[in-house]
Formats: structure tokens, C-alpha cells, sequence
């Protein structure tokens, strides 16, 4: 209750009332399920509720009578050969929700909510997910007049087969209409209180138009008042104390795993914290009160959750107002329950349920990391197919799996260089980078051990050739090493060397050194293997700057040792890679809408301009490349013929003069690499757009013959960028 803002205090008490609504036929119907009458779902639904309240950390769960305890005790009950809702089951039910709330409070003791931190997004979003249609399956019957199922997704699908000689035509237009008409005011009237209406236009049915002489099924009379307040008589333990003691920890299990993995992942949602330990000792006292009410275990609802979701909840006074809403219902409202129809209210959680699956999660993987996908699918027909335990598992399981799989196959790359650019940069990323004759130079990212070690050994042994020299690994991201790995880079070693290329491990923390010395290979560290830089290990190798490079002879001597950090080229193919070319022309689009908006001075639009993109000012390399692509949008005489195109035209050259001046400062030679990049921009444009090309050329050529006449000094030194004829060749 920390953040608890009275601003929003009104959309809780709604959020609570309606909850308390839409728990009455869940609760009294997962009661049944549990082995006893349906009012006890209600009776659980107010003491338990409200002491949750208090306790939980956060500020929007709901939690109550749910499936899969309900479903575990029931099964059980069956096993045992004692009748649902007999004096038995009443008597057996609330000690399995104690003993459920002892192995809870162990949990409490011993940290266990810890083991959440081990489970990845993937796994929430596809164990919420196999939750949420699970329930679905389990409800589905209710809507077109059967009764819910229990189970997992096969026997679920069976039941509601066996189920369709109860099917009712109202029933169903009931049901389904509620579920479509939801999940359309959803997405258009978002904020309006769909749910609530459509509960009291049923109830309203059943008074004006007696739809239940249709076959549409009520809820059942429920007597008013309260039940007492009793200890479970714990010897019953002792007459079945295996059944009921691993009975107790596997609904524990449930509870905790799938309450608190739903809690985190609305916590992640809406970027506040929960304290899991906290969380399990809301869950302990929640579940003791319902044993002492003679009520089944309680679980976290993720149903109701999204209905509280979707009315605003901010605070625990959600569950608070919901327990009270309950307890005047029990004692004052029971005659209007035998008015609601069930479908309706079926209808009403089934629609909340599909708002909390996670598919979109499961697109957006699909799409950028196959691994993860597979991961979510893992947990996800885990829950569906095994229930929530194995699901969890089965989730946790993947997500170590992809936790080796990613160290068998970390990020890694081959490195050369880009002419007057100090660093080293992968070949594959960047369009500039030349390889270093007879060099090749390899970046690992990520610890060697003994299963990766293969993939580090082949990518190098694959590389090389009669031409190698010289072999560097950039060792930076390499933190520890183990002694598979180590026997295996001594092999390496010793194979180069046979061939007469020389071998170094360079840009490591000198803590890997003591490994290799401590692990046997103190003979690289005392041979000279081990350098500083990659730099170092280069000029011991015989090459120094400026570097031979491979592809263009031209560009030889261009590596100089000036560098300036604040101006990188090419920042954003850096960060974008392949979509660059988009993201480039994203800022040129951006500036074109500033500048031919903008009433201020036009002295610095263009560098205004840029500043008010969303990616800011760039890198010198990159800027060059927008202006050119800048022109390019603004040279339409057509889309601006009230616009001074001269004017910004003049003040683009201008900028690109002072563009090629500082590369000049950084490094003279660089210039050469600028001019052969803007030949690449131009031949790309005419390539894809040539007719836009075409036209740009016209305009450029009319734009010099007036900037010639008008500036004939800034006209002298664009000679070179406006040579027209060499730009057609």
C-alpha cells in the first residue's frame, strides 16, 4: 500500500465490486469441484480475501477459490471413494487446506520464491498463456448449458465433446454474444464497464422473459449467513497421511509457482515490485483462514486479475472492496444470485481470459529469437498437455537449456578494420571493414568451457588459409576458461604454430592469465601468446601501421593514428546493421518535416534539424549520407514550390563543407573513403529510383550554375561534389 494514490481510489472500489460479481459462479463452482457445496465458494471469498489483502505486496492480483487446486483436491477426494459435498468431503477438505498452508509457510521460511528469478519472460508469458486457454477449455461446456470440465487440454476437449447432448441454442447465443460483445467494447469503448451491464441485462432476462424455462441454467439457491469458525480436525491426517500430506505440498506447489510467476509478470508489466517471500506468506494466511471456515485451498486467479486489470485496479483496496462486496451479497443479496445466468458469467471470465494469454509475446519471439519461441511453446503445451507443475518444469528446464545452447553458441565475429577509423570492427557488419592481409582476427563472446570450445576451435580452423599468417583472438568478452577448454586451445596452438602462423589471445582482463597458468598453460602466457591489444599482438607479428589491406589496394595507407571518440563513422550502421539505409532515411524524412516547417532563422535549420530528430546528432560519416539523402527529398520542385529550396540547398553545401573540413582534422586521408562512399549513395539512389535520380541531377546541375553566380568562392569548393559529368559516368 506504499503507492496507494486516492486519486484512483474509485477505480479500485469498481474493480472490487466487480471481481465480487464475477467471482460468484466461479467460486461456487470450482467449490463443487473441490468436494464441497457451492456456498462455500463464497464463504472463501470473503475472510481469506480480505486477510490476502492486507498481506499482498501486490497492488493488483486477485486471488481465491481457482481450477487447479480445486481440480487436485477433487481428484483426490475421487481416489479416496468419499462423495463430493458430503459430511466427509466437508470434513477432509479444510485439512488439505491447512496442511496447503503449512507446506506454504515452510515455503515462506526457506526462501522459495527465489526460484522465480530463474524463470525467463518466455516461460511466464507461455505458462499464463497455457493457464488462460486451459481455463478456457474448462469453461467452455458452461456455455452452451454443459457443465465446466476439469483436466488437461486432451481430457478437457473430450468432456466438452461428451458434453454437446447438453447443448442449448439460447444458452450458447447467451455465451458466445457475451464473449464477442466484450471483446469488441474492449477495443472501441475500452473504459466503459461492459461486463457489469451484460450481468445485469441477464439478470434482467431471467426476471422479465423467465429464460431459465428456455434450459438456460442459474446459479444456485444460496441460504443467507455466515459460517462459523473452527479448527480442521487434524487427526484425519493421520488416517491418510501420505495421500493428504503430498496432496497438501502439491497444492502448495501450485500455488506458489503459478501465483507468483502470474504476480511477477504483471509486475513486469506495469514496472513495480513484489516481494515474492511476502507473497507466499499472503498465500499461507489466506489459505489457514479458509481452512478455518471449513473452506478448499485458494489460489491466485488470473481470470479475475484481467477483469481487475481491465476497470483500473491500482491498489489492494481491489481485494479488500471485493471481500466486503461478498460478504454483504452472503448476508443481504442471495435471493438475486438465483437470476444470473451462467452463460453469461461464463461468458464474462472467458473473455477476461483471452485478454491475459501472451500470443503476441509468442509473434514477436517468432520473429527475432526462434529459441525463445520455442521456449515459450515448451511451457506452454506443458501447461496445456501436463498441468501447471510439469508446465513450470518443463519451463524452467528450456529456459537452461537456451541458457547453454546460447553459451555453445555465443555472438562471435571476424574483424578487420575501416580506413581511417581507429578500432577493429566485424567484417560483416559494416560495409567499410577490410580484412588485414594474411590476418585473421576473431572475436568470442562468451566463456570457454568445455562445450563451446569445439565451436571456437572450428570457426578458427575454418578460416584460415595458405595465405594466414597470423591468427589474433579478441578475447574481451571471454571471463573464465575450464580445463577442457584449455587442453584444446594448448592443441590449437601447437597446430598453428606447426603451420607457421602465429597465435595470440589479445583485449582479455589479466584474470584469465592465472587461469591459464593455474590450468596448465602457463607456456602462453610465458611464450608471448597473451597480449594486451590486438594492436600489440600485430606489430610483434611483424605489421604495422598503416596495415596491408586486403579487397583494396587503394586504401593501404589510410589507417592513421588520429581518433577522435565523439566522432565514430558510420554510429548508425553500428547500431542498426542491415537497417541502416531505413533508419537513415527515417532522419532524413524527420528533418525534411522540421526544416520545411520551421520559421526560425535558416543561419542553423539544418543542424537544428537534425538535433530535433529522434536519433540527435550524428557522427560525421552518417551526416554526409544524410544530407545527400535530405537533398534528395527536398529537391522536389513540385512538392515545394513556395519553399527557398536555394536557400537550404546553399546551407546543406555549406554544412557539408564543414563536414569534410573536420573529417580533414580527424583524418586527411578519410576523405578519400567519403568521396567513394557518396558514389555508393548516389549509384544505390539511381538504382532503385532513377527517374527520381534523374531528376536530382537536373536539379543539382541548375542549382551549381546559380550558386556559381551567386557564391562563386562556396561554388569553387563543391567543384568536386558537383562534377556532374563524373556522377553520370
Amino acid at each position: 500500500m506504499k503507492k496507494f494514490d486516492f486519486k484512483n481510489i474509485k477505480k479500485d472500489i469498481i474493480s472490487g465490486i466487480i471481481v465480487a460479481l464475477v467471482s460468484i459462479p466461479i467460486s461456487m463452482g470450482y467449490s463443487q469441484i473441490a468436494g464441497l457445496p457451492a456456498v462455500y465458494g463464497l464463504y472463501c471469498s470473503i475472510l481469506p480475501v480480505f486477510i490476502y489483502g492486507i498481506l499482498t505486496s501486490s497492488p493488483q492480483f486477485v486471488f481465491g477459490v481457482d481450477a487447479t487446486p480445486a481440480a487436485l483436491v477433487g481428484g483426490t477426494l475421487a481416489a479416496m471413494g468419499i462423495a463430493s459435498g458430503s459430511d466427509e468431503a466437508k470434513a477432509v477438505v479444510p485439512v488439505i487446506t491447512l496442511v496447503a498452508a503449512l507446506w506454504l509457510l515452510l515455503f515462506f521460511f526457506v526462501k522459495a520464491g527465489r526460484i522465480v528469478k530463474y524463470i525467463s519472460t518466455p516461460v511466464m508469458g507461455g505458462f499464463i498463456s497455457g493457464i488462460g486457454v486451459t481455463i478456457i477449455l474448462m469453461q467452455t461446456a458452461k456455455l452452451f448449458g454443459g457443465n465446466a470440465g476439469t483436466g488437461e487440454a486432451v481430457k478437457l476437449l473430450m468432456h466438452i465433446w461428451g458434453q454437446l447432448d447438453s447443448f442449448n441454442l439460447l444458452s450458447a447465443v447467451l455465451g458466445v454474444g457475451t464473449v464477442v460483445i466484450i471483446l469488441v467494447a474492449k477495443r472501441f469503448i475500452p473504459k466503459f464497464p461492459m461486463s457489469v451491464l451484460l450481468m445485469f441485462l441477464g439478470a434482467g432476462a431471467t426476471a422479465v422473459f423467465h429464460i431459465d424455462r428456455f434450459g438456460v441454467n442459474l446459479l444456485p439457491h444460496v441460504e443467507p449467513g455466515l459460517p462459523g469458525l473452527s479448527l480442521p480436525d487434524m487427526s484425519i491426517v493421520l488416517d491418510n497421511p501420505a495421500d493428504i500430506i503430498l496432496l497438501g505440498l502439491s497444492v502448495a506447489g501450485v500455488v506458489m509457482a503459478q501465483t507468483l510467476l502470474a504476480t511477477n509478470n504483471y509486475a513486469n508489466k506495469y514496472n513495480y515490485k513484489v516481494s515474492n517471500n511476502r507473497e507466499i506468506l499472503s498465500y499461507a494466511a489466506a489459505n489457514a483462514a479458509s481452512a478455518v471456515i471449513g473452506g478448499c485451498p485458494l489460489n491466485g486467479s488470473v481470470s479475475r486479475t484481467g477483469i481487475a486489470d481491465q476497470f483500473g485496479c491500482k491498489s489492494q483496496i481491489m481485494s479488500i472492496t471485493a471481500s466486503i462486496t461478498m460478504l454483504l451479497i452472503v448476508l443481504f443479496g442471495t435471493p438475486v444470485l438465483e437470476y444470473l445466468p451462467v452463460p453469461v458469467l461464463t461468458g464474462i471470465v472467458i473473455a477476461a481470459l483471452i485478454g491475459i494469454t501472451e500470443f503476441g509475446l509468442a509473434a514477436k519471439l517468432w520473429k527475432t529469437d526462434h529459441t525463445e519461441f520455442a521456449i515459450f511453446v515448451g511451457a506452454f503445451l506443458g501447461v496445456l498437455l501436463f498441468g501447471t507443475i510439469y508446465g513450470v518444469i518443463i519451463g524452467v528446464i528450456l529456459s537452461f537449456l537456451a541458457v547453454i545452447v546460447k553459451a555453445v553458441e555465443p555472438p562471435r565475429a571476424f574483424l578487420g578494420v575501416i580506413p581511417g577509423q581507429d578500432g577493429f570492427y566485424s567484417l560483416n557488419r559494416y560495409r567499410n571493414v577490410k580484412k588485414i592481409k594474411g590476418a585473421v582476427i576473431y572475436r568470442f563472446n562468451g566463456s570457454l568451457f568445455f562445450a563451446n570450445i569445439n565451436t571456437f576451435v572450428d570457426d578458427i580452423e575454418n578460416s584460415i588459409d595458405d595465405t594466414t599468417k597470423i591468427v589474433i583472438v579478441d578475447a574481451g568478452a571471454i571471463g573464465s576458461i575450464d580445463v577442457t577448454a584449455v587442453e584444446r586451445l594448448l592443441t590449437l596452438y601447437r597446430n598453428l604454430e606447426n603451420k607457421g602462423v602465429k597465435f595470440y589471445i589479445t583485449e582479455h582482463s589479466h584474470t584469465l592469465n592465472d587461469q591459464l597458468r593455474e590450468l596448465g598453460a602457463g607456456s602462453l602466457v610465458e611464450k608471448g601468446v597473451v597480449r594486451r591489444t590486438i594492436p600489440l599482438a600485430l606489430r610483434d607479428a611483424g605489421v604495422d601501421r598503416p596495415y596491408p589491406l586486403e579487397q583494396t589496394e587503394r586504401y593501404n595507407a589510410i589507417l592513421g593514428e588520429q581518433h577522435e571518440d565523439n566522432e565514430k563513422l558510420a554510429e548508425i550502421e553500428w547500431a542498426f546493421g542491415k537497417d541502416a539505409d531505413e533508419w537513415l532515411e527515417k532522419m532524413a524524412a524527420e528533418m525534411e518535416s522540421t526544416i520545411t516547417r520551421s520559421d526560425e532563422s535558416m543561419e542553423n535549420v539544418i543542424v537544428n534539424a537534425e538535433k530535433h530528430a529522434a536519433w540527435g546528432r550524428i557522427g560525421l560519416f552518417d551526416e554526409d549520407e544524410l544530407l545527400d539523402r535530405l537533398e534528395m527529398r527536398l529537391l522536389d520542385n513540385k512538392k515545394y514550390q513556395n519553399f527557398d529550396i536555394d536557400n537550404i540547398e546553399k546551407r546543406i553545401d555549406e554544412r557539408r563543407i564543414i563536414v569534410e573540413r573536420k573529417l580533414s582534422e580527424i583524418n586527411p586521408d578519410a576523405i578519400h573513403l567519403l568521396k567513394e562512399h557518396r558514389k555508393e549513395v548516389l549509384a544505390r539512389f539511381k538504382m532503385h529510383n532513377p527517374y527520381a535520380y534523374e531528376h536530382m541531377m537536373k536539379q543539382r546541375k541548375e542549382h551549381f550554375e546559380q550558386l556559381r553566380k551567386k557564391d562563386p568562392v562556396l561554388a569553387e569548393k563543391l567543384k568536386h561534389f558537383y562534377n556532374i559529368s563524373d556522377d553520370n559516368k
